[in-house]
């Protein structure tokens, strides 16, 4: 699936050039170029544009609230690379590797900061939602870090992964949602389609880097992950099946909501982009 050659992506693309154009301060100019440069298939923005558009809304309209979304993720990317110590990202030097942990933090700081400038016009709620999704991915990162050398469950690894992951997903279908004119609930419906797609998601990477089949990112410092926590119980391949199996289960939860949203080009996609990010992906492990 060629994603860049979707009118959400260059829409996408094309805002954080021209953001990126309007910064003034050089040097912090060639942080975020560099962050925002590394790579990625803009999916969380564009899944924005795509809930947008079913709720007849559109990409000229919403743009800001996925510059906003793709501004957030980025800032957590910096912010997970100091955390994990990561080296290498997309098979880039991480921000923290190239420009030193002080810079990337500031880095990481400013990404938040215009993430919020991004979003405020789109009101209250959404400015609260995108706040609260925030909060999320932070306690996450905490969790993981309070259980670090500890008994570390399923039910553990979930809350943990739907905070760090999965709640940006449900927070950029609902923003989108919004933007586009959908009430409490249909908005509500667009963000348990993101929750059980970026689980699957988080599972399937997961799953990935136990196999060591991941490309293009060295951390020295890994969390402990499904496969992980399955494999204290039963082989190796039994863990790895058992959270394939898992993998399934999130994304037959987020295709039946897609299902109930309304049959348009921008639902046809939404479809795509769950398989690609994890049923296609699986055919590598």
């Amino acid at each position: 699936m060629n994603i860049e050659e979707w009118d959400e992506y260059r829409y996408v693309e094309a805002g954080i050039e021209a953001f990126l154009k309007e910064m003034e301060d050089s040097r912090l100019k060639k942080m975020v170029g560099h962050v925002c440069h590394s790579g990625g298939k803009r999916i969380r923005p564009i899944i924005l544009l795509l809930a947008s558009e079913i709720c007849s809304g559109s990409c000229e309209k919403s743009l800001d609230a996925a510059l906003a979304i793709e501004m957030m993720h980025s800032a957590s990317l910096v912010h997970d690379d100091l955390l994990d110590q990561g080296l290498i990202r997309r098979n880039l030097p991480s921000a923290p590797e190239k420009f030193g942990p002080s810079r990337a933090l500031l880095c990481g700081d400013y990404l938040i900061a215009r993430s919020i400038e991004f979003i405020s016009p789109f009101g209250e709620n959404v400015v609260r939602i995108f706040g609260k999704a925030g909060m999320d991915m932070a306690e996450g990162e905490v969790l993981d870090l309070q259980l670090e050398g500890e008994e570390f469950t399923e039910s553990d690894y979930i809350e943990c992964i739907y905070k760090k992951t999965a709640s940006l997903f449900a927070v950029s279908a609902s923003i989108g949602a919004y933007s586009g004119g959908a009430d409490a609930a249909l908005a509500g419906r667009f963000s348990l389609f993101g929750e059980n797609l970026g689980i699957a998601y988080q599972i399937v990477d997961d799953v990935l880097e136990f196999l060591e089949i991941v490309e293009g990112k060295e951390s020295k410092i890994t969390s402990e992950t499904l496969p992980m926590i399955y494999m204290k119980k039963m082989s190796k391949e039994e863990a790895v099946q058992k959270s394939i199996g898992e993998v399934t289960k999130y994304v037959r939860a987020a295709k039946e909501v897609l299902d109930s949203l309304r049959a348009c080009p921008a639902r046809d996609k939404l479809f795509r982009i769950t398989d690609y990010m994890t049923l296609d992906l699986l055919e590598k492990a």
